[in-house]
């Protein structure tokens, strides 16, 4: 079975939350265009990555174009998850387990652009509408064990 490692952050931006629109999956063939998703940033830790740290800030700075996040905590858990059987045959992977990241973010909230094609939007919402909003059981879960 193969896994993928990965990374995620909650990120706060005073007392509200940053969440992105998904609008495409890396898979074995390339970049796929999917529904929009809103969720937390996550991406794959890479070889290159020392420390899953050092990953989730990697990816801070790729996908927003910022770099002024602050690590308020590492979480023990993780996300854990089975990639459905038709989506895991395309990403090459069975499954995904994400150390996720409590973060701040100490810079303008001003001109928010994605900087990865694979998101289409990037918001900042309250608790509630960060709730409403994830796409995925499994992170609105966390979101609602960890932060509310």
């Amino acid at each position: 079975m193969k896994v993928r490692q990965a990374v995620g952050a909650i990120v706060r931006v005073g007392k509200e939350y940053i969440l992105i629109l998904k609008t495409k999956i890396n898979t074995t063939e390339g970049k796929k265009v999917i529904q929009g998703e809103w969720d937390f940033i996550k991406g794959g830790v890479e070889k290159t990555d020392s420390t899953p740290c050092e990953a989730v800030l990697r990816e801070l700075k790729e996908e927003t174009g910022k770099d002024t996040f602050y690590v308020i905590k590492e979480y023990e858990e993780k996300i854990s998850f089975n990639f459905p059987q038709g989506i895991a045959g395309k990403v090459g992977y069975d499954s995904q387990v994400t150390t996720m990241f409590l973060m701040e973010y100490k810079g303008d909230i001003k001109d928010w652009l994605p900087q990865d094609d694979e998101i289409g939007e990037i918001g900042i919402f309250k608790k509630e509408e960060v709730l409403r909003k994830l796409a995925h059981e499994e992170s609105r879960e966390y979101f609602k064990k960890h932060c509310l």
